[in-house]
């Protein structure tokens, strides 16, 4: 079995390496029963070793090098025709990540994200918009779920959009190996299903955030407050919120909020330490619902007066506004979770085209994120912003890295 640790080397503590090696090892545990075959489990594991090595590209040539294998057949196999479910291995990492991770106040966090494709063939491509490209290319789109807390965040869940022109040609679907069953999804829907299994598997998280292709979609509102789920979520100026005596459009509010009664509060930490804000929230006419509440919640910049953003907030009747304000600030979370998973572990370096083999791929890259989110907790890693990455004190598990030739994203 490859494993992405070796032998102990002098600039390693005997005690870490073994730590790391316990790790590893409930890695293999928590993932064995997937494969029902002994060769399927040893080359899945190989493949994770692979993800966290210090290739270039995480794709299956690369890896095979990376591993000794002569061709990369077997991690192909792997990802294409093996007998395994990737939805199986998707609920082991929720229960892995929330044993490690949870927190009372953790916080789910819904975003996308583009992965740049040539082509046609591969599953969900189009000519779309991409926040990773910040234009129309031809990309598929990923809509996934981070669970943040203060242990840690890291992915949890993840879902392929299908644009119209796909779930309208079912021939081309069904080349791709996308299920006859699978409708058009709009990306909140998409959310929408990767939180109701999440909320139906037990996990707790005391709130949801997003962005304003979220906070705009009014029946994913609807259905959090159905479940008494808290939320703050972005919208944009084109939103509509009932003020008394009518509704009014949030670029409206904005135009019209008094100078007094702003709060400087702290939006967690930056790279040049607190990122503070003007705050203040604005109570909507809707009454309060067995003791919760909904509000528009404006952040201001400190240094441009008319840099205004707005969310909608729900969440019981006495929640401070600080508390609102530490969940607006979490959604960076998602955004960093993203960029190291491309960056450290090869979740965009996949060259699948089929629709098992994306969600396989992914679902493998969020495993190796998480593997390296939990060690990062267990042992006493800092981490913090520092001009778009992250930046660590030097640690046992950064000796670790650099010993393994891995980047620190």
């Amino acid at each position: 079995m490859h494993t992405p640790i070796e032998t102990p080397v002098p600039a390693l503590d005997e005690l870490d390496v073994q730590a790391w090696r316990v790790y590893w090892a409930e890695i293999e545990r928590r993932i064995g029963a997937v494969f029902a075959r002994s060769e399927m489990r040893t080359r899945a594991m190989a493949y994770l070793a692979g993800l966290l090595s210090p290739a270039e590209r995480k794709n299956s040539w690369q890896l095979a090098e990376s591993s000794g294998d002569q061709n990369p057949y077997g991690f192909q196999h792997l990802l294409g025709r093996a007998d395994w479910d990737p939805e199986d291995l998707r609920d082991r990492l929720r229960a892995y990540v929330t044993a490690y991770l949870h927190t009372p106040d953790a916080v789910g966090v819904i975003d996308e994200t583009g992965f740049l494709k040539k082509g046609t063939h591969s599953a969900g491509v189009a000519r779309q918009y991409s926040g990773t490209a910040g234009r129309i290319e031809n990309s598929q789109i990923g809509v996934f779920l981070t669970y943040a807390s203060h242990s840690g965040h890291t992915l949890l869940d993840r879902e392929l959009y299908l644009p119209a022109v796909w779930t309208a040609d079912r021939q081309r679907c069904r080349r791709a190996g996308v299920p006859d069953d699978r409708a058009f999804a709009t990306k909140p829907a998409l959310a929408r299903q990767m939180l109701e299994r999440t909320l139906t598997a037990g996990v707790v998280v005391r709130w949801i955030t997003g962005d304003a292709i979220y906070g705009a979609d009014r029946a994913l509102r609807q259905w959090l407050e159905a479940q008494r789920q808290a939320y703050v979520l972005a919208v944009s100026g084109k939103e509509s919120v009932w003020l008394q005596p009518h509704p009014r459009r949030i670029s409206t509010l904005l135009s019209d909020l008094p100078a007094e009664g702003w709060q400087r509060i702290s939006a967690g930490l930056g790279s040049k330490g607190p990122r503070w804000y003007d705050w203040r929230r604005v109570d909507t006419s809707a009454p309060a619902q067995g003791g919760w509440q909904r509000w528009v919640l404006i952040r201001r910049s400190i240094t441009a007066a008319r840099e205004l953003t707005a969310y909608l907030a729900y969440a019981p009747a006495t929640t401070p506004l600080a508390d609102l304000v530490r969940v607006a600030g979490m959604r960076w979370t998602i955004e960093e979770s993203l960029q190291t998973a491309k960056g450290e572990v090869g979740l965009d370096h996949y060259e699948v085209r089929r629709w098992t083999g994306w969600y396989r791929h992914i679902t493998l890259a969020m495993w190796a994120q998480a593997f390296l989110a939990v060690v990062r907790a267990a042992t006493g890693t800092d981490v913090a912003l520092k001009k778009g990455a992250l930046r660590r004190t030097t640690t046992s598990l950064a000796r670790f890295k650099a010993h393994r030739g891995l980047r620190s994203a």
